[in-house]
């Protein structure tokens, strides 16, 4: 993160340095250096009077001219700017040329011996190309600023979006889930006391878990699967003989962070609409890991008469939970859900890639 930092803040930095380094080397340097040419001093004083103005050019024209007017939709004002800036670059550079009489002095350079006649205007050509050369570069680099910034600006919003949702939906998880336990409970204290105890022992553990375990977002997987295990024992005392629950769990066990609370509503539906008190019936619930895939495949008897799925119905239903699984995992998980098999069971199966 402190690298990221730096490199946020000094890299621009060093480009900048980088590109006027470069650019001094070709005024001042590259042409005595590729010449037997001994250039007069006042040629030199032009060159460093051209540097500052082509600085003065580039970081008022990116600083001020571009966000100012480009991009709030002044574009003849801007381009009308461009020219005046131009114009005026020309005229100082002509007032040194003529007051420094640099033609003459530059002929003599060339022509030691007096032959041919001064160009009095031969600098205006390679003048007028790296001015506009410079205000092409400062407005491509203020506009692709501009865009990084608002490309920032839309991640920054779309990352509190998400987590603003993530926040939001696992609030509907968690009241329903604890409205629904408590029922429970208070029914089960008029028939077995101790058991009514052991009851809130869980749930005070489970309350625990979403308070400070799920806090960061992310938690471990084993500790996932111990709060997923207090739920089923905690729901089994409410469960007669005739209701068969299994729990399949990977072993060993490669703990991996993942979303707290993720299983809950899959395990909640079948408890919710795959039991009966009067007819046999199971659920199955497996989780099982292979390299960074893991699996949950979650069975449940399913009744003639039609119980309501994850579809509809109170709680936080399939659309909340496949949304936060958009949210969380995009592209890195798949849901499957079938309550028309052979078997006459509801099945759900989610593959989700960790890696």
């Amino acid at each position: 993160m402190a690298t990221t930092l730096i490199s946020r803040r000094y890299v621009p930095l060093l480009i900048h340095v980088l590109g006027w380094i470069l650019m001094g080397y070709l005024l001042f340097f590259y042409q005595s250096l590729n010449s037997e040419i001994q250039f007069p001093r006042l040629f030199w004083v032009r060159q460093v009077i051209f540097f500052g103005l082509m600085v003065g050019v580039f970081y008022f024209n990116s600083q001020w001219l571009v966000p100012r007017l480009f991009l709030q939709g002044q574009t003849g004002r801007f381009i009308t700017a461009l020219l005046g800036i131009v114009c005026l670059v020309l005229a100082v550079i002509w007032f040194l040329e003529y007051s420094f009489n640099l033609s003459v002095l530059m002929h003599r350079a060339f022509h030691p011996h007096g032959g041919g006649h001064p160009k009095s205007f031969g600098w205006i050509q390679p003048t007028l190309f790296t001015i506009i050369l410079v205000l092409g570069i400062s407005t491509s680099i203020a506009m692709s600023q501009k865009w990084q910034d608002e490309a920032n600006f839309r991640t920054a919003l779309e990352q509190a979006k998400t987590t603003s949702e993530l926040s939001f939906l696992k609030a509907q998880i968690n009241p329903h889930f604890f409205f629904n336990t408590l029922n429970n409970i208070y029914a089960l204290t008029l028939l077995d006391v101790e058991m009514a105890r052991e009851a809130l022992h869980r749930l005070s553990r489970m309350m625990r878990y979403v308070l400070y375990e799920t806090q960061s977002g992310t938690t471990l997987l084993s500790k996932e699967i111990a709060f997923l295990s207090d739920y089923i024992q905690l729901m089994q005392l409410r469960l007669t003989d005739k209701v068969s629950v299994t729990l399949d769990t990977p072993s060993p066990l490669h703990d991996q962070p993942i979303a707290p609370m993720l299983f809950l509503p899959f395990v909640e539906n079948a408890f919710k609409h795959g039991v009966s008190t009067l007819d046999p019936s199971w659920i199955r619930i497996s989780i099982q890991q292979h390299d960074r895939q893991l699996f949950l495949d979650v069975r449940n008897t399913l009744f003639s008469q039609k119980p309501q799925s994850l579809e509809v119905g109170n709680g936080i239903g399939l659309v909340n939970t496949r949304r936060r699984l958009d949210l969380l995992y995009p592209g890195q998980y798949a849901l499957e859900i079938d309550d028309q098999n052979s078997a006459g069971e509801y099945h759900v199966h989610l593959t989700l890639n960790l890696a």
